[in-house]
């Protein structure tokens, strides 16, 4: 008797051989594999600020539900004044759920330049490459400084109409772009989005000062929108993954869902799966 498994095959094996193109039904059966699709260089994340309400186990019971694996690592779950021996026992905990701690931040940086000294060593202690930070806009050129020093990049956060200083991508772009290359973007595209700006053409023109996105959907190209499910907003969620493939994207993509802050696994799961589903059709 032939298995449920095996009439299933038949069937998705005949409609393929149907709809190959300039392809004889002969070579369709044949058993040729498909051509190899290069994997994507970009990963999908999670903003630690998206478990603003959780401690770290609950938040890692999270993502292991989730089948997510780089996580931004906020001061919340991990204080700057953390030992090492603090550290270590986190990333222990990280690697034991299957997660890696790509970042910090965000980190706000606008009392004093101490805070800029102590988030650079943190960072070191921590063992990231990347601070997602806010500073004020005179001490870029410290921060800059402190890149070379340590060779850690350092990403600007723009949070959309509400920020005076960095509304938007090309508010950053444009204070970093004569700076340090290790200078750039921690690109919000919903706060982009919010502020009246093209997610889809900012990461095109950006792309080579963007080292992190924290991924997102809104209600309204608008100061009023919200964040959403990916796949319920108003930004083309298709159209900017095409764009990172486009432009070579090598960072994260980290979700930042500030919708049901205080129960967002169902948002956050419903983000996933339509995210990697996109990405999966698309490719």
């Amino acid at each position: 008797m032939e298995t449920r498994r095996a009439f299933i095959q038949k069937g998705l094996l005949g409609m393929s051989a149907a709809t190959v193109m300039g392809t004889s039904v002969a070579q369709a059966f044949s058993g040729s594999p498909r051509p190899a699709i290069a994997e994507d260089r970009f990963a999908l994340g999670i903003a630690g600020f998206s478990f603003a309400h959780f401690n770290i186990d609950e938040s890692l019971a999270m993502m292991k539900r989730m089948d997510v694996h780089f996580l931004c690592i906020k001061d919340f779950h991990l204080p700057l004044a953390s030992t090492d021996a603090e550290i270590a026992a986190f990333h222990e905990k990280l690697a034991a759920s299957g997660v890696t701690g790509y970042a910090v931040g965000p980190l706000y940086m606008t009392k004093s330049k101490a805070e800029i000294d102590n988030a650079f060593a943190y960072a070191k202690r921590v063992g990231v490459k990347l601070i997602v930070g806010i500073p004020n806009k005179e001490n870029l050129a410290y921060i800059a400084d402190k890149t070379a020093e340590y060779d850690i990049r350092y990403a600007i956060h723009n949070h959309g109409p509400e920020d005076k200083l960095y509304p938007n991508a090309t508010s950053i772009f444009e204070l970093v772009k004569d700076l340090d290359p290790r200078m750039g973007l921690c690109f919000d595209m919903g706060h982009n989005m919010r502020d009246g700006q093209d997610p889809v053409r900012d990461i095109k023109r950006y792309h080579k000062r963007i080292f992190d996105i924290h991924l997102k959907n809104v209600t309204a190209a608008d100061k009023d929108g919200k964040t959403c499910e990916l796949g319920r907003g108003v930004i083309d969620i298709p159209a900017f993954i095409k764009a990172l493939r486009k432009v070579g994207y090598d960072g994260k993509c980290s979700l930042e869902f500030e919708k049901d802050m205080k129960d967002p696994l169902a948002g956050l799961a419903e983000s996933v799966g339509y995210f990697k589903g996109v990405s999966d059709a698309s490719s």
